[in-house]
């Protein structure tokens, strides 16, 4: 599976620094990708423990697997999140990448996968 182009619009109010808050977002949205179509850690079901020990076999995106890349800040001075008018970005910029690619292979195949990674198998 490709992804070729991924667009992220984030409502943060006042962007205090617009270089940083690209980049939070940027890396939420690889943060994503990886985990929706990449990321998977096994477990043994009778002992409980992950069967792969190291990073060596778990996949990770690689600049390679990242398509184009489009961020967009909307919203304005927010007086209710704080004095400056700013939110934080942090982890949240990562939370709607995994299901919005979930929704576009079930709009693409009409399989709706509901555990990650997304892969070949899970859609035949």
């Amino acid at each position: 599976m490709r992804l070729n182009r991924f667009v992220g619009a984030y409502d943060c109010g006042r962007v205090i620094n617009p270089k940083t808050a690209r980049s939070q977002a940027i890396g939420g949205i690889i943060w994503g990708v990886g985990q929706a179509l990449m990321e998977q850690s096994e477990t043994d079901p009778a002992m409980g423990r992950f069967i792969n020990r190291n990073y060596s076999g778990y996949l990770v995106p690689t600049c390679a697997d990242i398509p184009e890349l489009d961020v967009l800040f909307v919203g304005d001075f927010d007086e209710e999140a704080s004095p400056i008018g700013g939110k934080g970005l942090g982890e949240l910029t990562s939370v709607s990448v995994a299901p919005a690619i979930a929704n576009a292979v079930y709009h693409a195949t009409g399989k709706r996968v509901r555990d990650l990674p997304i892969t070949i198998e899970k859609l035949l």
